[in-house]
């Protein structure tokens, strides 16, 4: 007999591309809940996109709350897109709460919560009622069709050189796993150079030769660098970072980027705001928890306390 949660039936959504290794992380979350004897539901995604088309059907026809990602920040993106409305910056459902389960090669955003844990420890949590309060950002930008559209994220946002390097590192093979962003980095360098990009934040503006801005709602990422060391996810503000020095200097500054200490350099400035905006002379590449959105200018805001997220 199962165990019914307070926050109704779990629904599990799996990328069954995520965590492929020796020991997938899907069946090892399933013998784990089954062992403690909660009841939930399972669906594996097929595709892109299909996460989101599964969160959005969970919470608006099905009327559950409860859902449990199971798969890496690309798919939490998919997930987070099928529960809020971004243009309308609104949640949709009723009170919906976010559990997740690292399966991807980066896997940042549960870093901020110290979630980065084995389906097994983690299923333990999920009996539990303990959440906290989670921000998700918006974003108005341009698609890769050129059509302005508006998108959520949870983590971490960045157009510049930061956006290059995601669409260079989204082709290469996946078995690659983390070592793709590092190659991405090294691809993506050749040609790009600092755009002329102003960046306009609460009580401020700044226009200058940048090589990337960063948006940041979580810690981490690109694998573990703690790019936003002052970033808290529930407090309405964003950690929102210009870079002004050359893809080099980015380059010799991945040791402060791991430590979280770069934020003493002279080329990065940081900001607290809860909304930002970014223009440029030329179209930069946006991307948001790895995933590539299109291009700037772009115009960003939290979503204050979205979602709730499981502890």
């Amino acid at each position: 007999m199962s165990i019914d949660h307070p926050f109704g039936r779990p629904l599990v959504i799996a990328n069954p591309v995520a965590g492929t290794g020796r020991a997938p992380v899907l069946p090892r979350l399933r013998a784990a809940l089954d062992g403690l004897g909660l009841g939930y539901d399972v669906e594996v995604t097929g595709g892109p996109g299909h996460a989101t088309h599964l969160a959005h059907t969970a919470v608006v026809e099905a009327g559950r709350r409860y859902l449990i990602v199971v798969g890496g920040d690309g798919t939490i993106h998919e997930v987070v897109n099928g529960i809020v409305d971004a243009s309308a910056g609104t949640v949709l459902g009723d009170d919906p709460i976010l559990g997740v389960v690292s399966a991807g090669s980066g896997s940042d955003l549960v870093r901020t919560f110290g979630l980065d844990r084995s389906p097994e420890v983690l299923a333990r949590h999920f009996l539990s009622e303990a959440t906290t309060p989670m921000d998700l950002g918006r974003v108005e930008h341009l698609d890769q069709r050129g059509k302005l559209r508006w998108s959520a994220f949870a983590n971490v946002a960045q157009i510049g050189f930061g956006g290059r390097v995601v669409g260079t590192a989204a082709k290469l093979p996946r078995r690659l796993g983390r070592s793709r962003y590092g190659i991405g980095i090294v691809a993506a360098w050749g040609g790009f150079r600092r755009e002329r990009t102003t960046v306009v934040v609460d009580g401020g503006e700044l226009t200058e030769e940048l090589c990337n801005v960063v948006v940041a709602n979580g810690q981490f990422f690109g694998g573990g660098m703690r790019v936003a060391p002052r970033a808290l996810p529930d407090d309405g503000l964003f950690s929102v970072q210009s870079w002004g020095g050359t893809v080099g200097d980015v380059l010799r500054a991945s040791k402060q980027l791991r430590r979280g200490s770069h934020l003493q350099r002279p080329d990065v400035r940081e900001w607290r705001s809860a909304a930002v905006e970014v223009r440029s002379e030329r179209p930069l590449v946006l991307e948001a928890d790895g995933e590539v959105l299109g291009h700037g200018p772009a115009r960003f805001e939290v979503m204050h306390r979205a979602l709730r997220f499981k502890l």
